[in-house]
């Protein structure tokens, strides 16, 4: 009985082994199946994306995600503006600056999709011609291979940082309703047509031969990213509307000096800058509008560089200077100077060596302090947070001193005058028309509603009277 049992279990165990055995061999063979199919849809995946059309339509993808990315880090840059002005304006108003940043962008990106857009970039010489939503007329225009809802989210930012920077000049005394009024005009007229002029092909960047620009100086305008294009039309927009709005209550004394009202937090503004600096290298390397390929990988970086040093230089140079010039290294101003070399660099970021983006940050950052001081003080403007001279005059500066510091064409690089006349010339027509429009918007807008709140309001606060809460409770 055990000799059976005994044979039965060795059976059994042979049995068990064999059908191990078939189960492992055929585990085998449907792994090589698997695996042999699994290497010919990779070899056909490999094999498809090696063709040149795969390849572009991913260079194209890699451009665009780059182009919408900057875009987010340039609308990054509302929030940035919004602390900087409530930061360097009083308790009482901050929740009407921060209402009229986000109106900023909210009213501004409606109307540059109805209208803007196509006057900036549409087909004419003098402006473009507006293409009422339509979209795809104006992909056919413009061509760029990127896709056209892109592209224009891509210019709304840019547009809605120029219209911001009105708001900090003239900040605590403006009426809200007139304010949702020029912000229109900056969007849709100001800002688009000397827009059109650069950056949609107009006359300013016309590199044709026999062109005004070619036939005047040899060269066109440039602006990579707004030095002139944005910031000095900000600039000068704000410096207008600040004369002719008036200085703040208790501004100036009686016997005509300018006395110091400071802002609430220096902590927000001082965010402000980190935040703006941030949305800064969106600004400028995202104006290249393309990451892939060498030549753009290095572009961007180089851009990146530029800007950073450029803010690095304007900063520290602002913080000695004034240390020097007040007997105390100054926070706000340190703030503003760092302000100042980004938007002096922005012009010509990709035409400057590192050492260039330093030497014209440490000089925007010197003028600013100076410009501040002169609009203070002699021109008795009072701008709360220094819009004007931050933009207006350093965006000028910058613009003329690519003339100086490219490393093509540049005068101190032996490429002659030709590039600092055009640059020098650009940014004076430019700041022309956003002065000359900026006038008759704001003194038509003064004598039929009035620009400014009455004094009462404005001594005890726009917050209550003109939005009916506080940012503080």
């Amino acid at each position: 009985m055990d000799t059976y049992r005994k044979e039965g279990a060795a059976r059994l165990w042979m049995a068990g082994f064999v059908l191990m055995a078939l189960l492992c061999t055929k585990s085998a063979f449907g792994q090589d199946s698997t695996a042999t199919t699994e290497t010919l849809a990779v070899t056909e995946i490999v094999t498809e994306v090696g063709t040149p059309e795969t390849l572009a339509d991913l260079a194209l993808s890699l451009d665009t995600v780059w182009m919408l990315l900057a875009a987010m880090l340039v609308f990054w840059m509302q929030p940035g503006f919004a602390l900087v002005e409530a930061g360097f304006t009083r308790v009482k108003n901050t929740s009407n600056i921060l209402m009229k940043n986000f109106i900023d962008f909210m009213l501004g990106s409606i109307l540059f999709w109805f209208v803007g857009f196509g006057l900036m970039f549409g087909a004419g010489k003098f402006v473009g011609m507006p293409h009422f939503f339509d979209l795809e007329m104006m992909a056919k225009i413009i061509d760029n291979g990127l896709p056209i809802e892109g592209f224009l989210i891509f210019q709304t930012v840019f547009c809605a940082t120029s219209a911001t920077i009105v708001s900090g000049a003239m900040a605590e005394r403006t009426k809200f309703s007139m304010y949702l009024i020029y912000t229109v005009f900056i969007s849709v007229l100001i800002y688009p047509v000397s827009g059109h002029w650069t950056w949609g092909g107009g006359w300013l960047m016309n590199g044709e031969e026999g062109s005004f620009m070619m036939k005047t100086f040899g060269t066109t305008f440039h602006d990579f990213a707004g030095s002139t294009i944005v910031h000095l039309v900000g600039g000068v927009i704000a410096f207008v509307g600040a004369t002719i709005l008036g200085p703040r209550i208790g501004k100036y004394g009686k016997d005509g000096k300018s006395r110091a009202i400071p802002g609430h937090s220096l902590t927000l503004a001082a965010l402000g800058v980190f935040i703006l600096w941030l949305g800064w290298f969106g600004f400028n390397p995202g104006s290249q509008l393309a990451a892939s390929g060498e030549v753009n990988r290095v572009a961007i970086s180089h851009v990146f560089l530029t800007t950073n040093l450029a803010a690095c230089a304007g900063g520290f140079v602002t913080l000695i200077v004034s240390w020097m010039k007040y007997g105390k290294p100054s926070l706000s101003l340190t703030l503003n100077g760092v302000l100042a070399g980004l938007v002096g660099i922005t012009a010509g970021c990709d035409l400057v060596s590192p050492s260039g983006a330093v030497g014209i940050g440490a000089v925007c950052g010197v003028v600013m302090i100076y410009a501040v001081d002169f609009i203070d003080h002699k021109l008795k403007v009072d701008d709360p947070v220094g819009a004007s001279s931050v933009h207006g005059v350093c965006g000028f500066l910058g613009t003329a001193l690519t003339g100086l510091f490219a490393l093509e064409g540049g005068l101190f690089y032996g490429g002659g005058a030709g590039l600092l006349l055009a640059q020098i010339f650009g940014a004076f027509v430019v700041g022309l028309w956003a002065a000359m429009m900026g006038y008759i918007i704001f003194k038509v807008l003064d004598k039929l509603f009035g620009l400014r709140v009455p004094a009462r309001i404005e001594e005890e606060g726009l917050d209550i009277y003109e939005h009916g809460e506080t940012a503080y409770n």
